[in-house]
């Protein structure tokens, strides 16, 4: 269900203040990607031409965030500059029930997946191609298949793994000194 102005923006709010949030067309990862994170990048679904990759990506990621939310514990979905939304992911998605918010896979903007309190969830990056997802439980459910499906894993814990280059400054310690707030083009 949509949420309301004041919780999407508290929700938003803190999450920039966790993981140092700079939007960027151009500067990567976007986040201080927290220790307990892996990130793989998305070429496999570039060519998906079915969408059959990215309906597995959801298919694992919902598992894994049913897996390790409390029962009655809710889910928020986030997409940049657009309304997000709440939902309890036991209830969602079956007969008389309404569909699941979102995807995981940032299609053109920002996506989030984050639990109140924002101890795990996922960040897509769109120009990035990236999906970083965070939490030392969400991350025992999902990790082995997601590394299955997408192959090429850019960073744990902030930190590149070696095979990738990534561009702009080092987000990994936190924010940037001296950088602004807000959108960096």
């Amino acid at each position: 269900m949509l949420f309301d102005d004041p919780e999407h923006d508290d929700v938003w709010d803190r999450f920039r203040e966790r993981f140092a949030f700079k939007p960027s067309i151009r500067v990567f990862p976007g986040t201080a990607e927290p220790p307990e994170s892996i990130t793989w990048h998305l070429a496999a679904i570039t060519d998906d031409p079915d969408g059959s990759t990215v309906d597995e990506l959801q298919a694992v990621i919902e598992r894994g965030l049913l897996a390790c939310t409390k029962p009655g514990e809710d889910l928020y979905w986030l997409d940049w500059n657009h309304q997000g939304y709440r939902f309890d992911p036991r209830r969602v998605d079956g007969p008389g029930r309404p569909r699941r918010p979102g995807s995981a896979y940032p299609d053109g903007d920002y996506h989030l997946y984050v639990t109140r309190d924002i101890r795990l969830g996922t960040f897509g990056h769109p120009w990035e191609d990236s999906l970083c997802v965070f939490g030392d439980d969400l991350l025992a459910h999902v990790e082995d298949r997601l590394t299955a499906l997408l192959g090429t894993v850019l960073r744990r814990g902030g930190r590149n793994v070696g095979n990738t280059w990534t561009f702009g400054p080092d987000r990994s310690s936190g924010p940037v000194p001296g950088a602004r707030s807000g959108y960096s083009a």
